[in-house]
């Protein structure tokens, strides 16, 4: 082999090496998005779960309002 052909061969490989190498460190980037992303999810899905349980407690609170004005209206009626 001449020295013009090992010296390619070199480029070529430190241009693959190079490439891994950001390669690897994208990975890694992903990795670390990732987790942050399955952190961000969990932190909405618990904040949804609260919001539900808000949302049941004013349905519940909202009906019981509702009663008694209900009874409170019957009341009224019996008075008239």
């Amino acid at each position: 082999m001449s020295f013009e052909v090992l010296e390619q061969l070199e480029a070529k490989i430190q241009t693959a090496v190079d490439t891994i190498a950001l390669l690897q460190m994208e990975v890694e980037e992903l990795k670390e998005e990732k987790v942050q992303l399955a952190n961000q999810a969990e932190e909405l899905r618990n904040s949804r779960e609260e919001l539900v349980q808000k949302t049941e407690q004013m349905q519940r609170e909202h009906g019981q309002w509702q009663e008694r004005i209900r009874n409170l209206l019957g009341k009224m009626d019996e008075v008239e």
